[in-house]
């Protein structure tokens, strides 16, 4: 599948392999068009709960160890323009707010994105998530409307198809498939047991399993819908 024509996408996530699970197909589909992304990662994940599976990193050692999985699932991904953003992991919701803003604005002004991806404010389950989510979306609502890049959000919260109903945008990302597999081995501190689990219900045929090396599935925010009501 191609995807649509876009100057250039930005995508913003607070961990290391927030990115592979949810996008990283759509990442290496958009780089094989030769369109431009960039991948601002907040954090280097330090306080992840794995440490390996047997353990191989310790609390002191795991962030040099996620840092060099993040350079390897963006290798895997094809992804050149990797900025790492320095915030503290399980830290993001209490920085402040205006300080987010800002760096989302740098950000947008650096890149000039049509297209921005992160996650989708009040359905994004972490604290992390959803302060990162909400950054993005106020930095982009100062945006004069008809300038605004579009936003896709990915959403996963147990109520998301209640509230929401089904995804807007649905990527086909089959062509990429060797990718987005890279990309997730390559966080294997904290994928060991599901990468495993991955394989054998891959290996069972399991449809659900295959679905998800498929499909990557997003919404467009709602503008008219705004997580603030007043602002």
């Amino acid at each position: 599948m191609t995807l649509p024509h876009e100057r250039h996408v930005l995508v913003v996530f607070p961990h290391p392999d927030d990115e592979a699970f949810g996008v990283s197909g759509t990442i290496s589909t958009y780089i094989k068009q030769g369109t431009p992304v960039t991948y601002a990662c907040l954090t280097l994940g330090e306080m992840g709960r794995n440490l390996g599976n047997p353990p191989f990193a310790t609390r002191e050692s795991l962030p040099h160890i996620r840092k060099q999985e993040l350079l390897a699932s963006a290798q895997a991904m094809g992804l050149t323009d990797l900025r790492m953003m320095g915030l503290r992991d399980k830290t993001v919701e209490f920085e402040d707010d205006e300080k987010m803003v800002q760096m989302m604005t740098k950000l947008i002004d650096e890149t000039n994105p049509s297209l921005v991806i992160t996650f989708y404010p009040n359905y994004a389950v972490h604290p992390d998530h959803e302060a990162t989510a909400k950054a993005v979306v106020r930095a982009i609502r100062r945006i004069n409307e008809q300038e605004r890049p579009k936003l896709y959000a990915v959403a996963f919260a147990n109520n998301t198809k209640d509230q929401l109903g089904e995804p807007d945008i649905i990527h086909d990302i089959r062509l990429a498939r060797d990718q987005k597999m890279g990309a997730m081995r390559a966080h294997i501190s904290q994928t060991a047991w599901m990468l495993e689990e991955m394989d054998k219900r891959l290996a069972e045929g399991e449809p659900e399993a295959e679905n998800w090396l498929t499909y990557e599935r997003f919404y467009q925010y709602r503008w008219h819908e705004d997580f603030e009501t007043s602002f």
